[in-house]
């Protein structure tokens, strides 16, 4: 897995295959705690290691742990090398269609046979079966043909993989939620996709049926962080992609991710990631060696 990485990974960064939802990862340097914000996916590390703090929740992915994220999350993590190279993985989008297909074939054996574990995100030590088939999509999405053709199966049979690992309550919790948690999910998720809109909690909280009280508690267990913290999040790394990715100046980032003072985001940038925009757009086009705006950053 680390050999084909090492052949398709040559920059660092979060970067797309050629197969929609897979993504590389590449880190050539070590990194203290940082912000990040992932999707719901699937991380299979080749090499190096992640640590990944979510509130009081800290949880470790490498070789020998996989990653599973439920709700777009944001987090803080540090990555460390391996003694041979840079850190190196895979990132596969979780398809509710096709998990929802799964859950349906298996039926209520397969049900009982799912492990536990219904947290957002959590590490799962992997096995031989589910590193067989990352192997193998990687070998697939090397060829464009192959990896219209092959790679689909493969991302099905790793979300298979995941949906029986020890830990797989997670993912069919996903298709069982209802009451609080249904409701959890879709205010998530609507801020995610609608983060330019403006937010009022109690509005959120009344189409959730629920106190403003009650929604800041479960808003809280599920991200650490109350509606208002996480929609800035998410406003500040969607403009931090912008910078990286279509070089926009700071005041038409700030725009375009709903912030009316352009100084207010300078600001709240700054807090967030211990850069100002400028230099942290600059800091990163130097890391991954990025002149144009072919980056994707999570």
């Amino acid at each position: 897995m680390a050999e084909l990485l090492r052949q398709m990974a040559t920059q660092d960064g979060i970067r797309e295959s050629l197969l929609d939802g897979v993504k590389l990862l590449r880190a050539g340097c070590a990194t203290k705690r940082i912000p990040v914000m992932y999707e719901p996916c699937i991380v299979i590390v080749a090499q190096g290691r992640k640590r990944g703090y979510l509130g009081d929740q800290r949880f470790v992915y490498d070789s020998r742990h996989y990653l599973t994220l439920t709700v777009p999350l944001p987090f803080e993590c540090s990555t460390e090398m391996a003694e041979d190279g840079p850190f190196l993985g895979i990132g596969i989008r979780i398809d509710l269609s096709v998990l929802s297909e799964l859950t349906m074939k298996l039926g209520t054996a397969g049900r009982n046979a799912m492990g536990t574990g219904e947290s957002s995100v959590t590490a799962t030590e992997i096995d031989e079966a589910l590193s067989d088939a990352a192997v193998r999509l990687l070998e697939c999405i090397q060829s464009p043909v192959d990896a219209a053709v092959l790679g689909p199966q493969i991302v099905r049979e790793i979300i298979y993989r995941v949906l029986q690992g020890r830990r797989g309550g997670a993912l069919h919790a996903l298709l069982e939620m209802n009451g609080t948690k249904l409701q959890m999910h879709r205010i998530l998720h609507k801020m995610h996709s609608e983060y330019t809109r403006r937010f009022e909690v109690p509005e959120l909280a009344s189409d959730a049926g629920m106190s403003v009280s009650a929604l800041h508690h479960h808003f809280k267990e599920v991200t650490g962080s109350s509606p208002l913290q996480y929609l800035k999040t998410v406003r500040l790394h969607k403009a931090r992609m912008l910078m990286v990715q279509e070089s926009l100046p700071v005041a038409l980032a700030a725009d375009r991710v709903g912030y009316e003072s352009a100084s207010q985001f300078s600001r709240e940038f700054k807090r967030l990631f211990g850069y100002s925009p400028v230099d942290e757009t600059q800091r990163l086009r130097t890391a991954f060696g990025v002149v144009t705006s072919d980056l994707r950053v999570s």
